[in-house]
């Protein structure tokens, strides 16, 4: 089904995969291997502990995060270490910020919906990235993250729009999932060609800027 601009009322966008490089991801990978480990199951337990303790929905603290991931996966380093593992991979793309102007040129309200924590203010600070949003749900604020249906539906009652109404942009499928579940029109953000195909058949009068354009 082809959508008018006027048909999607608010688009949202996810910001570890879409807006930025995966930093959680690529900076826990690295974090395993430092110790031995493997990159992958190790990137299993510590985002299994950032949910499970409660650090991506604010009710825990970075430190105690890292305490958990030491005492569970046997890591050393201080926390200032191990977040600059991460923090320093969380690349922004200059040109999906255009997309999110060029969106909210269009019409529609920009929204950033993502599973973070106090690290997504940080960047903030850094890149001025909320500055592109008409709303930002950080699940570290929010309390709820993307692992429940919950959080999609307390976005858009927040922003007073119907789901059929929206378009979520996520690198995860699982997340793309969920959000479709609520009524969502989704893009599951992958290649730039298949980004561009799935974002043109809602949005069809979109111009994209050339993948890594700085403008």
């Amino acid at each position: 089904m082809m959508h008018s601009r006027q048909t999607i009322q608010v688009v949202f966008f996810d910001f570890s995969g879409v807006l930025a490089e995966e930093g959680f991801v690529q900076g826990l990978k690295e974090i395993g291997r430092q110790h031995g480990l493997d990159p992958d199951a190790f990137l299993r337990t510590a985002a299994d502990i950032c949910y499970d303790n409660g650090y991506a929905s604010g009710d825990a603290d970075e430190h105690a995060f890292w305490q958990d991931l030491r005492e569970h996966a046997g890591i050393t380093g201080t926390d200032e270490t191990l977040r600059r593992e991460i923090l320093s991979r969380f690349v922004i793309r200059p040109w999906m910020l255009q997309v999110v102007s060029r969106v909210r040129n269009m019409g529609p309200r920009t929204a950033l919906l993502s599973d973070h924590t106090n690290w997504l203010e940080e960047l903030d600070a850094a890149h001025g990235i909320f500055r592109h949003f008409d709303r930002v749900f950080n699940s570290y604020r929010e309390g709820m993250t993307k692992r429940s249906t919950a959080f999609f539906r307390h976005a858009c009652s927040t922003l007073q729009v119907a789901p059929e109404h929206t378009l979520f942009i996520d690198d995860n499928p699982a997340n793309t999932r969920r959000a479709h579940e609520t009524g969502m029109y989704t893009v599951t953000y992958g290649a730039y060609n298949d980004f561009a195909e799935q974002i043109r058949h809602h949005m069809p009068e979109l111009m994209l800027p050339p993948e890594g354009s700085l403008s």
